[in-house]
Protein backbone atom coordinates (compact mmCIF):
# COMPACT_ATOMS: atom_id res chain seq x y z
CA UNK A 1 0.00 0.00 0.00
CA UNK A 2 1.15 3.72 -0.56
CA UNK A 3 1.89 5.53 2.47
CA UNK A 4 0.05 8.42 3.06
CA UNK A 5 1.98 11.81 3.20
CA UNK A 6 1.92 13.14 7.05
CA UNK A 7 -1.27 15.46 7.87
CA UNK A 8 -0.72 18.70 8.91
CA UNK A 9 -2.28 19.51 12.34
CA UNK A 10 -3.44 22.89 11.80
CA UNK A 11 -5.81 22.33 9.45
CA UNK A 12 -8.63 19.92 11.29
CA UNK A 13 -6.55 17.32 11.29
CA UNK A 14 -8.86 14.84 13.07
CA UNK A 15 -11.32 14.94 10.18
CA UNK A 16 -8.12 14.34 7.59
CA UNK A 17 -6.75 11.63 9.58
CA UNK A 18 -10.49 9.65 9.35
CA UNK A 19 -10.52 10.02 5.63
CA UNK A 20 -6.78 8.55 5.65
CA UNK A 21 -8.46 5.59 7.76
CA UNK A 22 -11.55 5.16 6.09
CA UNK A 23 -9.26 5.18 2.59
CA UNK A 24 -6.62 2.49 3.76
CA UNK A 25 -9.68 0.31 5.31
CA UNK A 26 -10.79 0.52 2.06
CA UNK A 27 -8.52 -0.53 -0.01
CA UNK A 28 -7.26 -3.35 2.24
CA UNK A 29 -11.06 -4.90 1.64
CA UNK A 30 -11.90 -4.32 5.43
CA UNK A 31 -15.16 -3.49 6.83
CA UNK A 32 -15.37 -1.51 10.22
CA UNK A 33 -16.63 -4.39 12.08
CA UNK A 34 -13.20 -6.37 10.47
CA UNK A 35 -11.15 -3.50 11.17
CA UNK A 36 -12.77 -2.68 14.86
CA UNK A 37 -12.92 -6.60 16.23
CA UNK A 38 -9.15 -7.27 17.05
CA UNK A 39 -8.93 -4.13 19.46
CA UNK A 40 -12.88 -4.61 20.95
CA UNK A 41 -14.76 -1.98 19.16
CA UNK A 42 -17.73 -1.61 17.12
CA UNK A 43 -17.92 -0.93 13.48
CA UNK A 44 -20.08 2.08 14.09
CA UNK A 45 -17.12 3.37 16.30
CA UNK A 46 -14.68 3.01 13.46
CA UNK A 47 -17.28 4.58 11.08
CA UNK A 48 -17.17 7.23 14.50
CA UNK A 49 -13.01 7.70 13.53
CA UNK A 50 -13.59 8.03 9.72
CA UNK A 51 -15.77 10.88 10.32
CA UNK A 52 -13.65 12.96 12.79
CA UNK A 53 -16.40 13.03 15.22
CA UNK A 54 -14.37 10.41 17.73
CA UNK A 55 -10.79 10.96 18.88
CA UNK A 56 -8.29 8.05 17.85
CA UNK A 57 -6.30 7.12 20.45
CA UNK A 58 -2.42 6.01 20.53
CA UNK A 59 -3.12 2.01 20.90
CA UNK A 60 -5.46 2.25 18.23
CA UNK A 61 -3.61 4.28 15.59
CA UNK A 62 -0.53 1.55 16.40
CA UNK A 63 -3.03 -1.52 15.98
CA UNK A 64 -4.03 0.32 12.09
CA UNK A 65 -0.35 0.96 11.46
CA UNK A 66 0.62 -2.95 12.35
CA UNK A 67 -2.89 -3.69 10.07
CA UNK A 68 -1.97 -1.28 7.19
CA UNK A 69 1.85 -1.37 6.74
CA UNK A 70 1.79 2.34 6.66
CA UNK A 71 4.71 2.96 9.07
CA UNK A 72 3.83 4.71 11.67
CA UNK A 73 1.50 7.06 9.98
CA UNK A 74 -1.15 6.77 12.08
CA UNK A 75 0.73 6.81 15.35
CA UNK A 76 2.42 9.88 14.68
CA UNK A 77 -0.19 12.02 13.29
CA UNK A 78 -2.33 10.61 16.66
CA UNK A 79 -0.16 12.03 18.66
CA UNK A 80 -0.02 15.32 16.92
CA UNK A 81 -3.86 15.89 16.86
CA UNK A 82 -4.56 14.73 20.55
CA UNK A 83 -3.12 17.98 22.08
CA UNK A 84 -6.18 19.96 23.17
CA UNK A 85 -7.22 23.18 24.85
CA UNK A 86 -9.49 21.25 27.04
CA UNK A 87 -9.04 19.01 30.03
CA UNK A 88 -8.52 15.52 29.28
CA UNK A 89 -11.92 14.44 30.26
CA UNK A 90 -13.76 17.03 28.28
CA UNK A 91 -11.56 17.22 24.74
CA UNK A 92 -13.14 14.21 23.12
CA UNK A 93 -16.72 15.70 23.65
CA UNK A 94 -15.62 19.41 22.37
CA UNK A 95 -14.06 17.90 19.16
CA UNK A 96 -17.38 15.94 19.09
CA UNK A 97 -19.34 19.31 19.31
CA UNK A 98 -17.49 21.31 16.98
CA UNK A 99 -18.60 18.75 14.01
CA UNK A 100 -22.14 18.23 15.21
CA UNK A 101 -25.03 18.99 13.74
CA UNK A 102 -27.43 19.13 16.52
CA UNK A 103 -26.77 19.14 20.14
CA UNK A 104 -29.19 18.66 22.95
CA UNK A 105 -28.69 19.16 26.27
CA UNK A 106 -30.27 19.32 29.85
CA UNK A 107 -28.12 21.16 32.59
CA UNK A 108 -29.16 20.97 36.35
CA UNK A 109 -27.16 23.99 37.94
CA UNK A 110 -24.82 25.90 35.38
CA UNK A 111 -25.91 27.62 32.13
CA UNK A 112 -24.61 25.50 29.23
CA UNK A 113 -20.78 26.16 28.15
CA UNK A 114 -21.78 27.50 24.72
CA UNK A 115 -24.60 30.02 26.31
CA UNK A 116 -21.87 31.46 29.13
CA UNK A 117 -20.67 35.14 28.52
CA UNK A 118 -16.94 35.82 29.71
CA UNK A 119 -18.13 37.07 33.47
CA UNK A 120 -20.02 33.74 34.01
CA UNK A 121 -17.46 31.46 32.51
CA UNK A 122 -14.75 33.48 34.91
CA UNK A 123 -17.03 33.01 38.12
CA UNK A 124 -17.18 29.52 36.97
CA UNK A 125 -13.48 28.60 36.80
CA UNK A 126 -12.57 30.80 39.18
CA UNK A 127 -15.06 28.16 41.98
CA UNK A 128 -13.32 25.16 40.75
CA UNK A 129 -10.26 26.39 40.79
CA UNK A 130 -10.20 28.83 43.81
CA UNK A 131 -6.14 28.94 44.03
CA UNK A 132 -5.50 28.87 40.46
CA UNK A 133 -3.05 32.23 38.57
CA UNK A 134 -5.31 34.35 36.60
CA UNK A 135 -3.42 33.19 33.41
CA UNK A 136 -5.21 29.69 33.61
CA UNK A 137 -8.54 30.89 34.70
CA UNK A 138 -7.89 33.31 31.66
CA UNK A 139 -6.91 30.18 29.32
CA UNK A 140 -10.01 27.97 30.46
CA UNK A 141 -12.63 31.35 29.69
CA UNK A 142 -10.76 31.87 26.68
CA UNK A 143 -10.92 28.43 25.73
CA UNK A 144 -14.97 28.34 26.37
CA UNK A 145 -15.57 31.12 24.83
CA UNK A 146 -13.65 29.91 21.33
CA UNK A 147 -16.04 26.95 21.64
CA UNK A 148 -19.44 29.20 21.43
CA UNK A 149 -18.20 30.55 17.98
CA UNK A 150 -19.54 27.38 16.52
CA UNK A 151 -23.10 29.69 17.47
CA UNK A 152 -21.24 32.49 14.53
CA UNK A 153 -23.06 30.12 11.97
CA UNK A 154 -26.36 31.21 11.83
CA UNK A 155 -28.03 27.73 11.29
CA UNK A 156 -25.60 24.86 12.41
CA UNK A 157 -25.45 22.88 14.54
CA UNK A 158 -29.29 22.85 15.89
CA UNK A 159 -28.87 24.25 19.85
CA UNK A 160 -32.07 22.59 22.38
CA UNK A 161 -31.38 23.48 25.85
CA UNK A 162 -33.46 22.48 28.73
CA UNK A 163 -32.26 24.18 32.23
CA UNK A 164 -33.16 22.92 35.47
CA UNK A 165 -35.09 25.96 37.38
CA UNK A 166 -32.27 25.40 39.88
CA UNK A 167 -29.90 27.23 36.95
CA UNK A 168 -31.50 30.46 37.05
CA UNK A 169 -32.32 30.92 40.17
CA UNK A 170 -28.07 29.96 41.55
CA UNK A 171 -26.68 33.41 41.61
CA UNK A 172 -22.85 33.05 39.99
CA UNK A 173 -20.92 35.71 39.96
CA UNK A 174 -23.48 38.15 41.75
CA UNK A 175 -26.46 39.53 40.31
CA UNK A 176 -25.13 42.02 37.32
CA UNK A 177 -23.40 38.81 36.17
CA UNK A 178 -26.18 36.65 36.48
CA UNK A 179 -28.21 39.44 34.40
CA UNK A 180 -26.00 39.86 31.85
CA UNK A 181 -25.53 36.36 31.45
CA UNK A 182 -29.37 35.55 31.22
CA UNK A 183 -30.16 38.28 29.03
CA UNK A 184 -27.09 36.77 26.61
CA UNK A 185 -29.06 33.67 26.76
CA UNK A 186 -32.39 35.10 25.99
CA UNK A 187 -31.57 37.25 23.08
CA UNK A 188 -29.84 33.81 21.20
CA UNK A 189 -33.01 32.29 21.70
CA UNK A 190 -34.74 35.91 20.66
CA UNK A 191 -32.63 35.40 17.47
CA UNK A 192 -33.46 31.93 16.94
CA UNK A 193 -30.59 30.45 17.56
CA UNK A 194 -30.94 28.27 20.47
CA UNK A 195 -34.22 26.89 21.79
CA UNK A 196 -34.21 27.12 25.14
CA UNK A 197 -36.89 25.43 27.99
CA UNK A 198 -37.11 25.76 31.28
CA UNK A 199 -38.16 22.76 33.82
CA UNK A 200 -39.75 24.45 36.57
CA UNK A 201 -39.45 23.46 40.32
CA UNK A 202 -43.24 22.90 40.33
CA UNK A 203 -42.83 19.88 37.76
CA UNK A 204 -41.72 17.66 40.23
CA UNK A 205 -39.57 14.10 39.85
CA UNK A 206 -38.28 14.02 36.33
CA UNK A 207 -36.58 11.95 34.10
CA UNK A 208 -33.26 13.10 34.61
CA UNK A 209 -33.03 14.05 38.73
CA UNK A 210 -29.61 11.98 38.34
CA UNK A 211 -27.65 14.27 36.39
CA UNK A 212 -27.17 16.87 33.23
CA UNK A 213 -27.31 15.06 29.59
CA UNK A 214 -25.71 15.75 26.24
CA UNK A 215 -26.42 14.58 23.25
CA UNK A 216 -24.95 15.10 19.20
CA UNK A 217 -25.64 14.04 16.11
CA UNK A 218 -23.91 13.86 12.88
CA UNK A 219 -24.12 14.26 9.21
CA UNK A 220 -22.54 10.72 8.57
CA UNK A 221 -21.95 9.30 11.93
CA UNK A 222 -24.23 7.35 14.71
CA UNK A 223 -25.12 9.85 17.03
CA UNK A 224 -23.32 9.94 20.76
CA UNK A 225 -24.29 10.91 24.08
CA UNK A 226 -22.11 12.82 26.53
CA UNK A 227 -22.44 12.35 30.53
CA UNK A 228 -20.03 13.74 33.21
CA UNK A 229 -19.16 14.69 36.66
CA UNK A 230 -16.23 16.38 38.98
CA UNK A 231 -13.30 15.68 36.43
CA UNK A 232 -14.99 12.81 34.41
CA UNK A 233 -16.58 12.83 31.87
CA UNK A 234 -17.66 9.96 29.17
CA UNK A 235 -18.64 9.85 25.20
CA UNK A 236 -21.16 6.90 24.82
CA UNK A 237 -22.32 5.13 21.55
CA UNK A 238 -23.70 1.92 22.26
CA UNK A 239 -27.58 2.77 20.65
CA UNK A 240 -29.62 1.24 23.45
CA UNK A 241 -27.94 3.67 25.99
CA UNK A 242 -28.24 6.64 23.32
CA UNK A 243 -31.58 5.98 22.54
CA UNK A 244 -32.29 5.72 26.20
CA UNK A 245 -30.79 8.93 26.84
CA UNK A 246 -32.68 10.28 23.86
CA UNK A 247 -36.11 9.38 25.51
CA UNK A 248 -34.64 10.79 28.81
CA UNK A 249 -34.38 14.09 27.14
CA UNK A 250 -38.01 13.98 25.34
CA UNK A 251 -39.55 13.33 28.46
CA UNK A 252 -37.52 16.34 29.93
CA UNK A 253 -39.13 18.50 27.10
CA UNK A 254 -42.74 17.37 27.55
CA UNK A 255 -41.73 18.40 31.46
CA UNK A 256 -40.81 21.37 30.51
CA UNK A 257 -42.22 25.25 29.93
CA UNK A 258 -42.41 25.82 26.45
CA UNK A 259 -40.15 27.97 24.64
CA UNK A 260 -41.82 30.89 24.98
CA UNK A 261 -42.82 30.31 28.51
CA UNK A 262 -39.28 29.89 29.14
CA UNK A 263 -38.24 33.12 27.34
CA UNK A 264 -40.61 35.05 29.49
CA UNK A 265 -38.89 33.58 32.55
CA UNK A 266 -35.50 33.87 31.54
CA UNK A 267 -35.88 37.56 31.08
CA UNK A 268 -38.45 38.00 34.35
CA UNK A 269 -35.00 36.73 36.42
CA UNK A 270 -32.91 38.92 34.41
CA UNK A 271 -34.94 42.08 35.08
CA UNK A 272 -34.75 40.92 38.93
CA UNK A 273 -31.63 40.34 38.67
CA UNK A 274 -30.55 43.47 37.13
CA UNK A 275 -32.75 45.57 40.14
CA UNK A 276 -30.80 44.01 42.67
CA UNK A 277 -33.48 41.39 43.91
CA UNK A 278 -32.35 38.19 45.31
CA UNK A 279 -34.12 34.59 44.58
CA UNK A 280 -34.29 31.69 46.71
Amino acid sequence: MARPKDLDPSSNPRALLGCELRHAREQAGLSQEALGAPIFVSGSFIGQLEAGTRRMHLEYAKHFDAVFGTDGFFERNCEAVAKSRYPDHFAEAAEAEAVATAIRQYATTLIPGLLQPEAYADAVFRAYHPTAPDEKISSLVAARLERATLLDDPTTPLLWVILDEAVIRRVVGGGKVMAEALCHMAALARKHRVIVQVLPFSAGEHASMTGSLKLMEFEDAPPLSFVEGPDMGKLLDDPATVNRHTLTFNLLQAAALSPKESLALIESVAQDYGHGEQHP
